[in-house]
């Protein structure tokens, strides 16, 4: 165990140079993405993954929580739960930016909270049961 006299020794031996690096790829941080950019960056993840029924519900003037509520379907538990982590990765290297997100665990229903946009991600009988574009008064999908 230290002592204080030591301690007041290695205390000596600190600096700000330790602990924040100064090299160029530090500084090289991601920039923030605009709202905008954020929702393409979702949009595109949610295409390239293979989501079905993708569908972006403005919120201006509805909700202040955020700007954009996307509402996507995966094809089981397990392609919810992979557009989920494989969205929130790519918002991460392009931004630097963490979504945190709930229920990836069931991976019925997948809330990602991005910021300015929320995403809601669901199997199929899950998005029919709660059927968020009709309460959000977006024109509901075909029932066919």
């Amino acid at each position: 165990m230290l002592g204080c006299r030591h301690t007041a020794a290695l205390g000596a031996h600190i600096t700000p140079e330790n602990f924040v690096s100064t090299t160029p790829e530090a500084a090289a941080a991601p920039a923030p993405l605009t709202s905008d950019a954020l929702l393409a960056l979702i949009l595109s993840s949610l295409n390239e993954d293979a989501a079905e029924n993708i569908i972006d519900i403005p919120l201006a003037g509805k909700s202040e929580v955020a700007d954009h509520m996307v509402v996507a379907s995966g094809r089981s538990s397990r392609h919810v739960g992979a557009l989920a982590e494989k969205m929130a990765d790519r918002i991460k290297q392009a931004s630097g930016m963490l979504c945190r997100s709930e229920g990836k665990q069931m991976g019925d229903w997948v809330l990602v909270d991005c910021g300015d946009v929320i995403v809601h991600l669901f199997r199929p009988e899950v998005r029919d049961f709660y059927d968020l574009e009709k309460l959000w008064s977006v024109n509901p999908r075909d029932k066919a």
